[in-house]
């Protein structure tokens, strides 16, 4: 195998080839554990990766070895105070990628420096589970163009300081992907991608601990196919179909596709549905080990052929399942380099809707920090349904009813709750536990559709936490301008079924105008908190958050102690004024004259409480 992986390199220059060396001397331990922890043949397999490797470093373009040695110089790049990202469809935003190109002066403006276009390869027919049912993994979705434009979009991007996110897809693909099609045709080759029964006596046994993930229009984990004769395993819908991991020809393919897509540009890949990958009977096939040890090892993989590149886990898990999709243990920051804070996003929403922060303090403040040379995604909506995930456990500490509180927010947020400012739509209820999410757009869920007065301080304290938190704060596209729901979301009909496009509307480009309406006045206010946020070196995302659980209720109080001083961001998460005690500042260690970088000609008092205005937020720094 070194042969192979020498003649793969024979026509790069001798710099070329000793980095490449010296590369696998300081990865190779990392892909070997993490091989060696799935596969018995871990020789063979690691050997096949390092050639997968080499194959696609020979081919990398010469200014993309370019970012990789001015990435490998600054690891923490994506850790930068001045990281901001924005996540749209293409088509929503603006039709096609050369669109999406011709329309990046909108978001240089705003401060986006990481771009995440949601699935964009070519998926089945409709339905397609918006774009995550893809049929090939090479190729670009024909009516927003080609490779070729994806590469001179990710051209243009890193012209503009912006690195683009791509969502991969590692749970399953399309029925009609080229390993299915070869499946159905009978190759036993690719028949071993799948988890195929050949009746239902094996997935019987594994549905007695296995949840359905859309019960409304896909429930049970399993699909009877005639072409294959057997029962396919198919978590989301029967026509998306699970992969076989035990399999390491599954995983030398998405190393090879991985490299491949870095080598048209991509430096950001979200793992999508990663929590699912590895099954075991008598579980709920969620965030099992070997599912850490597989993303460790295609991390390795990138790590030698292309180091520019990061990984996201989109692993919308319970709190304490998620530090490992960063890295713990022995796997300490070996695992993925970014994570969703859904609980961040989840207890937002919960303190706007009951006025009360201990819940969610006392929550956040239990989580445990990840790694340092890792961060969070932060934000306040996504393009997905929201899931109330309020534990049960975190509920009683504060004195609730877990299942209450989350049946309080479900009301609370689709409107029919008395008092209600929300408008948003009911997503999945399901009748057998009575949970139900919740579909809208950010505005309409913060007030703005039902005219509430308060809407945009909502939405602005809703920016400002995200901004605050530390990580990667990413923006959903309208959000900036506070586009409400899309009252015709049903009208196409591959969306009539799945009201989550509600809040997927089109961006309302005005002919001529670089810049979408902004009919509330946000955008300005929102550019400001971004270029605060950019020259206030604490939000350093290695530098951990810190909840204060004891706040006084109503202010989410979060603490970053920098080796520039400390940094403490008072949030009001309520529509009447708070005031904060001088001695939670002054055991933050900030002095009495401590300054307001988000208002900083405002004088606050030298002593006393300080005072927070209806959902006002203050950065407080010496």
């Amino acid at each position: 195998m070194r042969a192979a992986v020498l003649a793969a390199l024979a026509d790069l220059p001798d710099h070329l080839v000793r980095t490449f060396e010296r590369r696998v001397e300081r990865w190779l331990p990392d892909l070997r554990t993490a091989v060696e922890d799935v596969y018995a043949d871990a020789d063979r397999v690691v050997g096949r990766l390092l050639l997968v490797a080499a194959r696609r470093f020979a081919e990398r373009p010469a200014d993309l070895h370019d970012l990789d040695e001015r990435r490998v110089l600054e690891p923490d790049w994506f850790q930068a105070p001045d990281t901001l990202g924005y996540a749209t469809y293409v088509d929503r935003y603006a039709g096609t990628l050369t669109g999406v190109g011709d329309r990046l002066d909108h978001l240089r403006d705003l401060g986006v420096t990481y771009l995440h276009l949601l699935p964009l390869l070519q998926p089945r027919p409709a339905p397609h589970d918006g774009g995550y049912a893809v049929q090939d993994y090479r190729s670009v979705r024909a009516d927003l163009g080609t490779m070729d434009d994806l590469r001179a979009l990710t051209a243009r991007m890193r012209e503009q300081g912006m690195g683009l996110c791509l969502d991969l897809v590692l749970n399953h693909v399309a029925r009609e992907h080229e390993w299915a099609e070869r499946a159905r045709g009978g190759d036993p080759v690719h028949r071993d991608f799948f988890l195929v029964h050949p009746d239902r006596s094996e997935p019987d046994r594994w549905e007695e601990t296995l949840p359905e993930v859309f019960p409304d229009f896909a429930p049970g984990n399993f699909t009877w196919d005639d072409d294959l004769q057997g029962w396919v395993w198919t978590t989301f819908n029967a026509w998306q179909w699970d992969l076989n991991w035990a399999n390491p020809s599954v995983l030398e393919e998405f190393a090879d596709i991985i490299c491949d897509l870095a080598n048209s540009g991509c430096e950001v890949f979200r793992l999508d549905a990663i929590a699912f990958m590895w099954k075991r009977m008598g579980t709920d096939c969620q965030n099992q080990p070997e599912v850490h040890a597989l993303t460790q090892a295609l991390r390795a993989v990138a790590r030698i052929a292309c180091p520019a590149v990061i990984f996201l886990a989109e692993a919308i898990v319970g709190p304490r399942d998620l530090l490992a999709y960063l890295g713990e243990g022995e796997r300490h920051g070996k695992v993925s380099d970014l994570a969703y804070h859904n609980a961040l996003m989840v207890h937002l929403w919960s303190m706007l809707a009951s006025g009360d922060t201990r819940l969610s303090s006392q929550a956040l403040a239990a989580l445990p920090t990840p790694p340092s040379s890792t961060s969070w995604i932060c934000y306040a909506r996504c393009h997905d349904d929201i899931g109330w995930a309020i534990s049960d456990e975190d509920a009683q500490a504060a004195g609730l009813d877990g299942a209450a509180h989350r049946r309080f927010l479900a009301d609370w947020y689709d409107g029919s709750f008395p008092g209600s400012w929300a408008r948003g739509l009911v997503f999945q209820f399901n009748p057998a536990t009575g949970d139900k999410r919740t579909s809208g757009s950010l505005a309409s869920l913060a007030g703005l559709e039902a005219g509430d007065p308060l809407a945009l301080d909502r939405i602005l304290l809703l920016h400002s936490a995200i901004m605050g938190f530390g990580g990667v704060p990413v923006i959903w596209m309208g959000d900036e301008v506070g586009l409400l729901n899309d009252p015709t979301w049903d009208a196409e009909p591959e969306h009539a079924d799945d009201n989550r496009w509600v809040h997927r509307p089109r961006m309302p480009w005005v002919e001529g105008e670089h810049r979408p309406p902004d009919p509330h006045g946000l955008l300005p206010r929102l550019e400001h908190l971004v270029a605060v946020r950019a020259a206030t070196p604490h939000l350093q995302a290695a530098t951990p958050a810190q909840v204060l659980a004891d706040a006084p209720d109503g202010v989410l109080a979060v603490l970053r102690r920098h080796p520039h001083g400390p940094f403490l961001g008072l949030h009001n998460m309520t529509p009447s004024p708070r005031s904060v005690p001088r001695w939670l500042l002054e055991r933050a260690g900030l002095p009495a004259a401590a300054h307001d970088r988000l208002a900083p000609e405002a004088d606050l008092p030298a002593d006393g409480d300080v005072p927070l205005a209806a959902y006002q937020v203050r950065w407080l720094t010496a």
